[in-house]
Order: structure tokens, then sequence, then C-alpha cells
């Protein structure tokens, strides 16, 4: 029997995460997600499936963030109709993720026709498109196994990264030939806002992980908490101008949220205008209420006192463009959470260029920023950004709180690891080159794990030794 694993995107990078499993005639996707960055790394999302997407039979679905499901409904477009499992709460923001990720590629389709003079430019995808990938979903609870494909069973575990996110446990073939491979997914960290603890896997014979901050640890929650508090007092105490806030729709809007509410006095949040500009991260919003029995217990507690009236009394939504653009007209005491995390498109765009290039505005970065996007720039500290064509200088104090992240660091990482019994081997994806590789030494070092990084294309089979299988 042939069962081996190719690594096809998030090898050697973040973005793009897709791998193709083959378990005798059967073939599986471990996630379908876009490739995000600058635009070379986008317009790899036209190029042609490495596979024939009609002879895939399944994917799992680790959770809903665009580079893990973002192409799925490319896939079904290409000539997919097999199920798509993932967890329920996955399955209802993927609902609302991947109807905005086609709306988006409809319109930037649009706007690159009308700028060439030879029109003919077809959308990634469309909302019919993913209407038809919506439809293959199959829901699943956490910790039940489930048999999807002869000599393939699935269980899901809460991975605490994003509401529903997952480690996919998978048992295939059977008698001498069984082995089990576990994916991690993207795993949160330990102590999150909202969100339970990654689950703890303890055997396998083959573990796929992430690797995003690999080679860095986070700062801890009470320094965190301190450094965005300081933000807030820093705005006061000088002409107070605005605050930004590009957050990713899923996930970090929630926390930031939740740790307003939290701290609603200490911070002095009574003393701004809170608005969520972003009709996407509203819904998502709206979801996470819908599953609220996945919060951890202090999150669900705070959740039902507030459930009947609003989380935040100073906090509005503004879902219309005509709500978003009177923002454009408030000069101080706004803070406006926005997306897209990355700063590449959605509103946050239309907030920066109406403040960046102010002394006295706040720019508060609380997320990955992949290369190549404005985000990042600003982080790095790019003095002149370009926006629809313009060049506008980047004046605002830029603030990254690294510690809101979602992503395990390495010693969370390494302590996920560590439960594994007998040190199965194990290949990084999802990682920068030097975060990887950073991982896999100390890997090695701390706990004699046999690791490596995942090359693109790369095929690893399942059925050698345990401790070939990575040579």
């Amino acid at each position: 029997m042939t069962m081996q694993i190719q690594f096809l995107g998030a090898a050697g990078e973040v973005t793009g995460s897709c791998h193709l499993l083959q378990v005798g005639n059967h073939r599986l996707l471990l996630d379908c997600g876009l490739i995000q960055g600058g635009r070379k790394d986008e317009a790899r999302n036209r190029e042609p499936f490495p596979f024939d997407p009609k002879n895939v039979d399944a994917v799992i679905l680790s959770h809903a963030h665009i580079d893990h499901s973002g192409r799925i409904p490319l896939l079904v477009k290409s000539g997919f109709d097999g199920p798509i499992c993932t967890q329920k709460a996955t399955a209802d923001l993927c609902r609302i993720l991947l109807k905005d990720a086609a709306f988006l590629s409809e319109k930037d389709a649009e706007w690159e026709n009308r700028k060439r003079e030879r029109k003919g430019l077809e959308p990634l995808f469309t909302i019919r498109d993913t209407e038809n990938a919506l439809d293959q979903l199959k829901a699943l609870e956490y910790d039940r196994k489930t048999t999807i494909l002869p000599e393939v069973t699935l269980r899901l575990s809460d991975a605490g990264h994003i509401l529903g996110s997952s480690i996919i446990e998978l048992w295939l073939g059977s008698g001498g030939e069984a082995r089990k491979l576990v994916f991690s997914g993207d795993l949160g960290r330990s102590g999150m806002s909202v969100l339970q603890d990654p689950v703890t896997i303890e055997q396998a014979d083959l573990v796929m992980m992430e690797s995003t901050y690999g080679n860095r640890l986070h700062r801890g929650w009470d320094e965190t908490r301190a450094e965005i508090k300081a933000v807030f007092n820093d705005a006061l105490s000088k002409s107070k101008g605005n605050i930004l806030i590009p957050a990713f729709a899923v996930g970090r809007t929630q926390e930031i949220l939740y740790l307003f509410a939290k701290h609603y006095k200490e911070w002095e949040l009574d003393r701004w205008r809170i608005f969520l500009d972003s009709p996407l991260a509203i819904e998502a919003t709206e979801s996470f209420a819908r599953n609220s029995e996945l919060f951890d217990d202090e999150s669900l507690r705070l959740w039902r006192r507030h459930q009947e009236r609003s989380l935040l009394p100073n906090l509005r939504f503004t879902r219309s463009a005509e709500e978003s653009m009177q923002l454009n007209r408030i000069r101080s005491g706004a803070v406006i959470i926005a997306g897209s995390g990355m700063c590449n498109g959605g509103r946050i765009k239309h907030n920066l260029k109406h403040n960046v290039w102010r002394k006295e505005c706040h720019i508060l970065i609380t997320g990955y920023q992949a290369r190549g996007t404005l985000g990042r720039a600003l982080v790095d500290g790019a003095r002149h950004i370009r926006l629809w064509g313009e060049t506008i200088r980047a004046g605002a104090a830029v603030h990254t709180v690294g510690g809101l992240s979602a992503h395990a660091d390495q010693a969370g990482l390494l302590k996920w690891y560590s439960k594994f019994e007998n040190r199965p081997p194990m290949v990084l994806v999802h990682g920068e080159e030097q975060a990887a590789n950073g991982l896999s030494e100390r890997l090695q070092e701390r706990l004699g794990a046999p690791a490596r990084v995942a090359r693109p294309g790369e095929v690893v089979s399942l059925l050698n030794g345990s401790h070939s299988m990575l040579r």
C-alpha cells in the first residue's frame, strides 16, 4: 500500500497551507489555503494545482483562516466534488470568510480589467463557486472519531488558535501497515483570551507541526497588557489623535474586544469612541457568539454577563460604507479596529490614508505581518507607504504588540511536542525558513527529536521505519 504525504504549500513559508495525503488509492488534502503576501506571492494562486482536483476524495480543513481555507472554492471550481471535513465552528466561519474572499476576488478582477487596455481577467473564484464549496462542508464535533474513507479515520481536537481550530489526528491503513499521522494545524497559546488551551496528543507515527514563531518567544500576558495600556496612556497624555488597530477578522478582533471589556476601567476606555470598522469582523463576532460553548471558562462568564447588552458601552459597529467614510472626519478620540490584519486590503487602508501621516496618531500592530505586506513595511519602519498609487508619509507612532499572537511560540511548540511518547519523527511546516530552522535545531538539542523542515514538493512515506522517514 502507498501511504505518503506531499508538502505543496506553507513549506518554507507561512501562507498557502496545502498538503496531499495518499493512502492506497485514496487522496486527501489537509488544508487548501490562499498564498498571501506581495503581488508575486499572490499571483501564484492562479497557477494550476500540482494534482488533479477531480482525483481528490476529501479535504480536511484545520481552521477557517484564509491561508488555510481560501483556495477551496477554486478547488471545487476545478472539479473537486468530495466532502470538506472540519469542525462545526470552522464551517460556520467559512460561510463568512469564503464569501468575503469571493467578493474581493470579483472586485479585484473588475479593478484590474478597468486598468487594462485588454480586458478579460477572470476572478480567481466567484461567489457561485464559493456557494458550491460551502454545500460540500461536513461539520464535525471535537473529540469524535469519524471514518471518512476506507482505512482513514479522523478525529479533531481543539488547537486553541481561533474558534473551531483543530489538531488533526488520522488513523491510516490497517494491520501491520497501520499508521497515525498528526497535523497540528495552527497551534494557539496557553492562557489566551476567549479560547481553550491546545489539546495535547500523546501518540503518532509522524507529526506535522507549524513553526510560525519557531525561533522566538512571545512576551508574557501581563507584559503585553501593560504595553497596550501604555499606548492608551501615551495617547491620552499628549495630543489625543486616533488609534488604528489593523486586526484579523477572526480571532484577533474578538480577543481585542474581550481585553477591552475586561480592562475597560483600568485602561480608561470610557474616554474613547471605539469602532469595529469591518463587516467581516462584525459577522465573525456574531459567529463567536453562536459558538460560545467553545470559550474558556472566564470568557464564557464575561460573555454571559454582557450578552443582554453591549460588551462595551461605547462600541459601535460600522457596517455600511457610508458609516465607515464618516470615520475619516474624526480627528481625535477614536479607536478604530479594522481589517485586513496585514493592511493589504479592506477598510484599514482607508483609515491609514486619513491618519498614518499624522504624528499624533498611533497604529497598534497586533498580529503576524507576512513579507511583502503593507503591515510588514510599517513594522519595519517605512517612512513612506503607497496607497492607490499615492505616496503618503508615515508619521504616526507604530507599536508592535507581539504578545497577542494567536500562535504558540518556540517554548509552546516544544512543550506541545514533548507530550508525544517515543519522540516520533516530525516535519515542520507553516514557517519562514529562519523560524523553521531555528525550531528544528532546538527540538533536536532539547528533546532529541528527529525533526526537519518541509521542502516545497517533498514527499515523505509513512511506511518507513520511524527514524528513516525523514532521511
